[in-house]
Protein backbone atom coordinates (compact mmCIF):
# COMPACT_ATOMS: atom_id res chain seq x y z
CA UNK A 1 0.00 0.00 0.00
CA UNK A 2 1.19 3.51 -0.81
CA UNK A 3 2.55 5.31 2.27
CA UNK A 4 0.18 7.59 4.14
CA UNK A 5 2.13 10.75 3.30
CA UNK A 6 2.31 9.84 -0.39
CA UNK A 7 -1.44 9.19 -0.37
CA UNK A 8 -2.05 12.57 1.23
CA UNK A 9 0.04 14.28 -1.44
CA UNK A 10 -2.02 12.64 -4.18
CA UNK A 11 -5.35 13.38 -2.49
CA UNK A 12 -4.49 16.99 -1.69
CA UNK A 13 -4.30 17.93 -5.38
CA UNK A 14 -7.40 19.63 -6.77
CA UNK A 15 -8.98 20.22 -3.35
CA UNK A 16 -10.07 23.44 -1.66
CA UNK A 17 -9.92 22.33 1.98
CA UNK A 18 -9.22 19.19 4.00
CA UNK A 19 -10.62 19.61 7.51
CA UNK A 20 -8.74 18.68 9.58
CA UNK A 21 -5.85 17.59 7.35
CA UNK A 22 -3.95 16.24 10.37
CA UNK A 23 -6.84 13.85 11.07
CA UNK A 24 -6.82 12.61 7.48
CA UNK A 25 -3.11 11.81 7.78
CA UNK A 26 -3.77 9.94 11.03
CA UNK A 27 -6.58 7.95 9.42
CA UNK A 28 -4.37 7.10 6.44
CA UNK A 29 -1.50 6.02 8.74
CA UNK A 30 -3.86 3.75 10.68
CA UNK A 31 -5.20 2.31 7.43
CA UNK A 32 -1.67 1.51 6.23
CA UNK A 33 -0.76 0.02 9.59
CA UNK A 34 -3.85 -2.19 9.92
CA UNK A 35 -4.57 -2.89 6.27
CA UNK A 36 -8.16 -1.69 6.78
CA UNK A 37 -9.38 0.67 4.04
CA UNK A 38 -11.07 3.96 4.87
CA UNK A 39 -14.73 4.48 4.03
CA UNK A 40 -15.08 7.41 1.63
CA UNK A 41 -18.57 8.84 1.27
CA UNK A 42 -20.23 11.03 -1.30
CA UNK A 43 -23.93 11.56 -1.81
CA UNK A 44 -25.70 12.41 -5.05
CA UNK A 45 -29.28 13.61 -5.30
CA UNK A 46 -30.77 12.36 -8.58
CA UNK A 47 -32.47 15.58 -9.69
CA UNK A 48 -31.79 15.34 -13.46
CA UNK A 49 -31.23 12.47 -15.91
CA UNK A 50 -27.60 13.18 -16.80
CA UNK A 51 -24.38 14.18 -15.13
CA UNK A 52 -21.68 16.43 -16.54
CA UNK A 53 -18.00 17.06 -15.92
CA UNK A 54 -18.86 19.35 -13.01
CA UNK A 55 -20.58 16.45 -11.23
CA UNK A 56 -17.67 14.19 -12.14
CA UNK A 57 -15.16 16.28 -10.16
CA UNK A 58 -16.22 14.41 -7.03
CA UNK A 59 -16.20 11.08 -8.86
CA UNK A 60 -12.61 11.65 -9.97
CA UNK A 61 -11.59 12.30 -6.37
CA UNK A 62 -13.38 9.12 -5.32
CA UNK A 63 -11.44 7.28 -8.04
CA UNK A 64 -8.19 8.49 -6.50
CA UNK A 65 -9.25 7.04 -3.15
CA UNK A 66 -10.37 3.83 -4.86
CA UNK A 67 -7.05 3.44 -6.68
CA UNK A 68 -5.32 3.81 -3.30
CA UNK A 69 -7.30 0.85 -1.96
CA UNK A 70 -10.10 2.54 -0.02
CA UNK A 71 -13.82 1.70 0.02
CA UNK A 72 -16.21 4.04 -1.79
CA UNK A 73 -19.70 4.53 -0.39
CA UNK A 74 -22.08 6.16 -2.88
CA UNK A 75 -25.30 7.43 -1.36
CA UNK A 76 -28.14 7.84 -3.80
CA UNK A 77 -30.16 10.56 -2.11
CA UNK A 78 -33.64 9.41 -3.03
CA UNK A 79 -34.95 11.06 0.17
CA UNK A 80 -32.68 14.11 0.34
CA UNK A 81 -33.71 14.74 -3.27
CA UNK A 82 -37.29 15.15 -2.02
CA UNK A 83 -36.02 18.18 -0.09
CA UNK A 84 -33.39 19.47 -2.51
CA UNK A 85 -29.98 20.70 -1.39
CA UNK A 86 -30.31 24.42 -0.50
CA UNK A 87 -26.55 24.96 -0.81
CA UNK A 88 -25.87 27.98 -2.99
CA UNK A 89 -29.57 28.51 -3.68
CA UNK A 90 -31.42 31.81 -3.43
CA UNK A 91 -34.85 30.14 -3.55
CA UNK A 92 -36.52 26.88 -2.58
CA UNK A 93 -35.98 24.09 -5.09
CA UNK A 94 -39.04 22.66 -6.89
CA UNK A 95 -40.27 19.40 -5.36
CA UNK A 96 -39.68 16.19 -7.33
CA UNK A 97 -41.81 13.06 -7.36
CA UNK A 98 -40.60 9.63 -6.24
CA UNK A 99 -41.04 8.39 -9.82
CA UNK A 100 -38.81 11.11 -11.29
CA UNK A 101 -36.15 10.54 -8.65
CA UNK A 102 -36.02 6.78 -9.25
CA UNK A 103 -35.84 7.27 -13.03
CA UNK A 104 -32.96 9.71 -12.65
CA UNK A 105 -31.20 7.41 -10.15
CA UNK A 106 -31.06 4.60 -12.71
CA UNK A 107 -29.21 6.84 -15.19
CA UNK A 108 -26.90 8.19 -12.48
CA UNK A 109 -25.65 4.77 -11.47
CA UNK A 110 -24.81 3.80 -15.04
CA UNK A 111 -22.83 7.01 -15.41
CA UNK A 112 -21.06 6.70 -12.04
CA UNK A 113 -19.43 3.50 -13.19
CA UNK A 114 -17.96 5.17 -16.23
CA UNK A 115 -15.51 6.62 -13.70
CA UNK A 116 -15.48 4.19 -10.79
CA UNK A 117 -14.79 0.46 -10.80
CA UNK A 118 -18.04 -1.06 -9.50
CA UNK A 119 -16.08 -3.78 -7.68
CA UNK A 120 -15.83 -2.76 -4.05
CA UNK A 121 -18.21 0.21 -4.29
CA UNK A 122 -21.10 0.24 -1.83
CA UNK A 123 -24.26 1.83 -3.26
CA UNK A 124 -27.02 2.67 -0.79
CA UNK A 125 -30.19 4.78 -0.86
CA UNK A 126 -30.84 7.05 2.09
CA UNK A 127 -34.54 6.26 1.78
CA UNK A 128 -33.60 2.89 3.29
CA UNK A 129 -33.23 4.56 6.70
CA UNK A 130 -35.37 7.69 6.34
CA UNK A 131 -38.53 6.03 4.99
CA UNK A 132 -39.08 3.78 8.07
CA UNK A 133 -38.68 6.68 10.56
CA UNK A 134 -41.71 7.67 12.61
CA UNK A 135 -42.34 11.26 13.63
CA UNK A 136 -40.84 10.80 17.08
CA UNK A 137 -37.57 9.70 15.49
CA UNK A 138 -37.62 12.71 13.16
CA UNK A 139 -38.06 15.02 16.15
CA UNK A 140 -35.20 13.29 17.97
CA UNK A 141 -32.95 13.79 14.92
CA UNK A 142 -33.81 17.50 14.76
CA UNK A 143 -33.56 18.12 18.52
CA UNK A 144 -29.80 18.62 18.48
CA UNK A 145 -29.99 21.70 16.27
CA UNK A 146 -31.22 25.21 16.83
CA UNK A 147 -32.62 27.56 14.20
CA UNK A 148 -29.76 29.94 14.98
CA UNK A 149 -27.23 27.19 14.21
CA UNK A 150 -28.86 26.35 10.89
CA UNK A 151 -29.06 30.02 9.94
CA UNK A 152 -25.28 30.25 10.28
CA UNK A 153 -24.95 28.80 6.78
CA UNK A 154 -24.39 31.58 4.25
CA UNK A 155 -27.27 30.83 1.88
CA UNK A 156 -29.89 30.60 4.67
CA UNK A 157 -28.52 33.70 6.40
CA UNK A 158 -28.58 35.70 3.17
CA UNK A 159 -32.14 34.64 2.33
CA UNK A 160 -33.27 35.45 5.88
CA UNK A 161 -31.64 38.89 5.75
CA UNK A 162 -33.20 39.63 2.35
CA UNK A 163 -36.59 38.36 3.57
CA UNK A 164 -36.63 35.61 0.94
CA UNK A 165 -38.71 32.55 1.90
CA UNK A 166 -37.00 29.60 3.59
CA UNK A 167 -39.25 26.56 3.69
CA UNK A 168 -39.17 24.57 6.92
CA UNK A 169 -38.33 21.32 5.13
CA UNK A 170 -35.12 22.90 3.72
CA UNK A 171 -33.74 23.18 7.26
CA UNK A 172 -33.80 19.39 7.44
CA UNK A 173 -31.42 18.93 4.50
CA UNK A 174 -28.06 19.35 6.31
CA UNK A 175 -29.35 17.19 9.18
CA UNK A 176 -30.36 14.46 6.74
CA UNK A 177 -27.02 14.57 4.94
CA UNK A 178 -25.20 14.49 8.26
CA UNK A 179 -27.25 11.51 9.44
CA UNK A 180 -26.19 9.65 6.30
CA UNK A 181 -22.61 9.84 7.57
CA UNK A 182 -23.64 8.29 10.89
CA UNK A 183 -25.45 5.40 9.19
CA UNK A 184 -22.62 4.48 6.81
CA UNK A 185 -19.87 5.28 9.39
CA UNK A 186 -17.86 7.36 6.92
CA UNK A 187 -14.23 8.24 7.53
CA UNK A 188 -14.10 10.94 4.85
CA UNK A 189 -16.86 12.83 3.08
CA UNK A 190 -16.37 14.68 -0.20
CA UNK A 191 -18.43 17.62 -1.39
CA UNK A 192 -18.32 20.91 -3.28
CA UNK A 193 -17.13 24.01 -1.45
CA UNK A 194 -20.71 25.24 -1.00
CA UNK A 195 -21.55 22.04 0.92
CA UNK A 196 -19.07 22.72 3.73
CA UNK A 197 -21.83 23.41 6.27
CA UNK A 198 -23.57 20.10 5.47
CA UNK A 199 -20.30 18.19 5.79
CA UNK A 200 -19.54 19.75 9.17
CA UNK A 201 -23.00 18.75 10.40
CA UNK A 202 -22.01 15.18 9.62
CA UNK A 203 -18.97 15.49 11.87
CA UNK A 204 -21.12 16.84 14.70
CA UNK A 205 -23.73 14.08 14.41
CA UNK A 206 -21.03 11.39 14.37
CA UNK A 207 -19.53 12.77 17.59
CA UNK A 208 -23.01 12.91 19.15
CA UNK A 209 -23.44 9.25 18.16
CA UNK A 210 -20.13 8.19 19.70
CA UNK A 211 -18.35 7.75 16.37
CA UNK A 212 -14.99 9.06 15.27
CA UNK A 213 -15.80 12.14 13.16
CA UNK A 214 -15.28 12.13 9.44
CA UNK A 215 -12.72 14.32 7.74
CA UNK A 216 -14.31 16.63 5.21
CA UNK A 217 -12.81 17.34 1.82
CA UNK A 218 -14.20 20.20 -0.24
CA UNK A 219 -13.62 20.43 -3.98
CA UNK A 220 -13.65 23.42 -6.33
CA UNK A 221 -16.66 24.15 -8.50
CA UNK A 222 -15.88 23.61 -12.18
CA UNK A 223 -16.50 26.72 -14.26
CA UNK A 224 -18.53 26.07 -17.39
CA UNK A 225 -17.70 26.65 -21.04
CA UNK A 226 -18.77 30.29 -20.81
CA UNK A 227 -15.84 30.97 -18.49
CA UNK A 228 -18.09 32.75 -15.97
CA UNK A 229 -20.71 30.52 -14.32
CA UNK A 230 -20.49 27.10 -12.72
CA UNK A 231 -21.08 24.27 -15.17
CA UNK A 232 -24.84 23.77 -15.49
CA UNK A 233 -27.21 22.13 -17.93
CA UNK A 234 -29.73 24.91 -17.42
CA UNK A 235 -27.13 27.48 -18.52
CA UNK A 236 -26.06 25.38 -21.52
CA UNK A 237 -22.36 25.68 -20.57
CA UNK A 238 -21.80 22.01 -19.78
CA UNK A 239 -20.03 18.91 -21.11
CA UNK A 240 -22.12 15.82 -20.44
CA UNK A 241 -20.24 12.59 -19.81
CA UNK A 242 -22.78 10.72 -21.97
CA UNK A 243 -22.49 13.06 -24.95
CA UNK A 244 -21.06 11.57 -28.18
CA UNK A 245 -17.25 11.60 -28.25
CA UNK A 246 -16.98 14.15 -31.07
CA UNK A 247 -19.38 16.53 -29.34
CA UNK A 248 -17.55 16.19 -26.03
CA UNK A 249 -14.20 16.81 -27.70
CA UNK A 250 -15.51 19.83 -29.62
CA UNK A 251 -16.91 21.43 -26.47
CA UNK A 252 -13.62 21.00 -24.63
CA UNK A 253 -11.82 22.73 -27.49
CA UNK A 254 -14.02 25.78 -26.84
CA UNK A 255 -13.05 26.39 -23.19
CA UNK A 256 -11.39 29.76 -22.51
CA UNK A 257 -7.61 29.58 -22.27
CA UNK A 258 -7.66 30.77 -18.65
CA UNK A 259 -9.63 27.66 -17.62
CA UNK A 260 -7.23 25.18 -19.20
CA UNK A 261 -5.30 24.28 -16.04
CA UNK A 262 -8.46 24.05 -13.92
CA UNK A 263 -9.85 21.51 -16.36
CA UNK A 264 -6.61 19.49 -16.30
CA UNK A 265 -6.71 19.46 -12.49
CA UNK A 266 -10.41 18.66 -12.04
CA UNK A 267 -11.38 16.49 -15.02
CA UNK A 268 -8.33 14.27 -15.67
CA UNK A 269 -6.52 11.55 -13.70
CA UNK A 270 -3.09 13.11 -14.25
CA UNK A 271 -0.72 13.26 -11.28
CA UNK A 272 0.29 16.55 -9.63
CA UNK A 273 3.75 16.23 -11.24
CA UNK A 274 2.24 15.76 -14.71
CA UNK A 275 -0.07 18.74 -14.25
CA UNK A 276 2.85 20.87 -13.03
CA UNK A 277 4.73 19.95 -16.21
CA UNK A 278 1.79 21.03 -18.38
CA UNK A 279 1.50 24.30 -16.47
CA UNK A 280 5.19 24.98 -17.02
CA UNK A 281 4.87 24.33 -20.78
CA UNK A 282 1.86 26.64 -20.96
CA UNK A 283 3.39 29.50 -18.96
CA UNK A 284 6.74 29.29 -20.81
CA UNK A 285 4.87 29.16 -24.15
CA UNK A 286 6.54 25.89 -25.07
CA UNK A 287 3.06 24.61 -25.96
CA UNK A 288 0.17 26.48 -27.58
CA UNK A 289 -3.13 26.50 -25.62
CA UNK A 290 -4.93 24.96 -28.61
CA UNK A 291 -2.58 21.95 -28.63
CA UNK A 292 -3.02 21.51 -24.88
CA UNK A 293 -6.81 21.71 -25.26
CA UNK A 294 -6.65 18.97 -27.87
CA UNK A 295 -4.57 16.83 -25.50
CA UNK A 296 -7.09 17.55 -22.74
CA UNK A 297 -10.00 16.61 -24.99
CA UNK A 298 -8.38 13.32 -25.93
CA UNK A 299 -7.68 12.47 -22.28
CA UNK A 300 -11.21 13.30 -21.09
CA UNK A 301 -13.01 11.57 -23.96
CA UNK A 302 -10.74 8.57 -23.43
CA UNK A 303 -11.85 8.32 -19.80
CA UNK A 304 -15.47 7.77 -20.84
CA UNK A 305 -15.15 6.10 -24.24
CA UNK A 306 -11.68 4.59 -24.46
CA UNK A 307 -8.54 5.69 -26.34
CA UNK A 308 -9.67 4.61 -29.82
CA UNK A 309 -12.83 6.74 -29.82
CA UNK A 310 -10.93 9.63 -28.24
CA UNK A 311 -8.34 9.53 -31.00
CA UNK A 312 -11.07 9.34 -33.63
CA UNK A 313 -12.83 12.36 -32.10
CA UNK A 314 -9.61 14.36 -32.28
CA UNK A 315 -9.00 13.37 -35.88
CA UNK A 316 -12.58 14.29 -36.83
CA UNK A 317 -12.27 17.67 -35.13
CA UNK A 318 -9.09 18.40 -37.08
CA UNK A 319 -10.72 17.33 -40.34
CA UNK A 320 -13.83 19.44 -39.78
CA UNK A 321 -12.50 22.58 -38.13
CA UNK A 322 -8.89 22.80 -39.23
CA UNK A 323 -9.08 21.27 -42.69
CA UNK A 324 -12.62 22.40 -43.52
CA UNK A 325 -14.07 18.90 -43.96
CA UNK A 326 -17.31 17.41 -42.68
CA UNK A 327 -17.96 15.02 -39.81
CA UNK A 328 -18.60 11.40 -40.73
CA UNK A 329 -22.11 11.33 -39.31
CA UNK A 330 -23.94 14.42 -40.60
CA UNK A 331 -27.59 13.71 -39.74
CA UNK A 332 -30.12 13.78 -42.56
CA UNK A 333 -33.47 15.45 -41.94
CA UNK A 334 -36.60 15.58 -44.10
CA UNK A 335 -38.89 18.55 -43.52
CA UNK A 336 -42.26 19.31 -45.14
CA UNK A 337 -41.88 22.10 -47.73
CA UNK A 338 -45.10 22.23 -49.81
CA UNK A 339 -43.85 24.99 -52.11
CA UNK A 340 -40.25 23.75 -52.14
CA UNK A 341 -39.06 26.39 -49.68
CA UNK A 342 -38.85 26.76 -45.90
CA UNK A 343 -38.31 29.79 -43.67
CA UNK A 344 -34.76 29.59 -42.25
CA UNK A 345 -35.86 30.09 -38.62
CA UNK A 346 -38.41 27.29 -38.93
CA UNK A 347 -35.88 25.08 -40.71
CA UNK A 348 -33.29 25.46 -37.94
CA UNK A 349 -35.84 24.73 -35.21
CA UNK A 350 -37.47 21.73 -36.91
CA UNK A 351 -34.11 20.24 -37.92
CA UNK A 352 -33.09 20.26 -34.24
CA UNK A 353 -30.17 22.60 -34.83
CA UNK A 354 -31.45 25.12 -32.28
CA UNK A 355 -33.59 24.74 -29.17
CA UNK A 356 -35.83 27.75 -29.86
CA UNK A 357 -36.70 30.12 -32.67
CA UNK A 358 -35.30 32.95 -30.59
CA UNK A 359 -31.92 31.18 -30.58
CA UNK A 360 -32.18 30.73 -34.36
CA UNK A 361 -32.72 34.47 -34.89
CA UNK A 362 -29.82 35.32 -32.58
CA UNK A 363 -27.43 32.98 -34.38
CA UNK A 364 -28.41 34.37 -37.79
CA UNK A 365 -27.69 37.89 -36.53
CA UNK A 366 -24.30 36.64 -35.32
CA UNK A 367 -23.50 35.27 -38.82
CA UNK A 368 -23.27 31.77 -37.35
CA UNK A 369 -25.56 30.05 -39.90
CA UNK A 370 -24.58 28.83 -43.36
CA UNK A 371 -26.40 26.85 -46.06
CA UNK A 372 -24.10 25.05 -48.49
CA UNK A 373 -21.23 27.14 -47.06
CA UNK A 374 -23.00 30.41 -47.89
CA UNK A 375 -23.79 32.67 -44.89
CA UNK A 376 -27.43 33.38 -44.12
CA UNK A 377 -27.73 37.10 -43.43
CA UNK A 378 -31.50 37.58 -43.17
CA UNK A 379 -33.84 36.22 -40.51
CA UNK A 380 -36.57 36.17 -43.17
CA UNK A 381 -34.63 34.06 -45.69
CA UNK A 382 -36.54 31.33 -47.52
CA UNK A 383 -34.39 28.25 -48.18
CA UNK A 384 -35.09 26.18 -51.29
CA UNK A 385 -35.23 22.46 -50.54
CA UNK A 386 -35.72 21.28 -54.11
CA UNK A 387 -32.13 20.04 -54.44
CA UNK A 388 -32.07 16.26 -54.69
CA UNK A 389 -28.85 16.11 -52.68
CA UNK A 390 -30.27 18.17 -49.83
CA UNK A 391 -28.92 21.39 -48.33
CA UNK A 392 -25.98 21.30 -45.94
CA UNK A 393 -26.92 23.52 -43.00
CA UNK A 394 -24.30 24.46 -40.44
CA UNK A 395 -24.87 26.31 -37.17
CA UNK A 396 -21.81 27.54 -35.31
CA UNK A 397 -18.82 25.25 -35.33
CA UNK A 398 -20.31 21.95 -34.23
CA UNK A 399 -23.87 21.57 -35.53
CA UNK A 400 -24.60 20.14 -38.97
CA UNK A 401 -27.57 18.68 -40.81
CA UNK A 402 -28.32 17.79 -44.41
CA UNK A 403 -31.90 18.92 -44.95
CA UNK A 404 -34.20 17.49 -47.64
CA UNK A 405 -37.65 18.63 -48.65
CA UNK A 406 -40.56 16.25 -48.32
CA UNK A 407 -42.42 14.51 -45.52
CA UNK A 408 -40.41 12.50 -42.97
CA UNK A 409 -42.03 9.31 -44.26
CA UNK A 410 -41.00 9.86 -47.91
Amino acid sequence: MTSARDQLEILRSGTEEILPEKELLQKLERSVRTGKPLRIKQGFDPTAPDIHLGHAVGLRKLKQFQDLGHTIVLIVGNYTALVGDPSGRSATRPRLSHADIEAYAATYLEQFFRVLDPVGVEVVRNGDWFAPMNFEQVMELAAGFTIARLLERDDFEKRFREQRPISLHELFYPIMQGHDSVVVRSDVEIGATEQKFNLLVGRQLQVDSGQEPQVIMTLPILVGLDGVNRMSKSLGNYVGISEPPAQMFGKLMSIPDELLMQYYELTTPLSPAEIAGIRQRLESRQAHPRALKADLGEIVVGLYYGPDKARAAREEFDRVFRDGGLPDDVPEVRLPAPDGKLWIVQLLAEAGLVSTRTEARRLIRQNAVTVDDQPVTSEEAQISLESGSGRLVRVGKRRFARVFGGSPAS
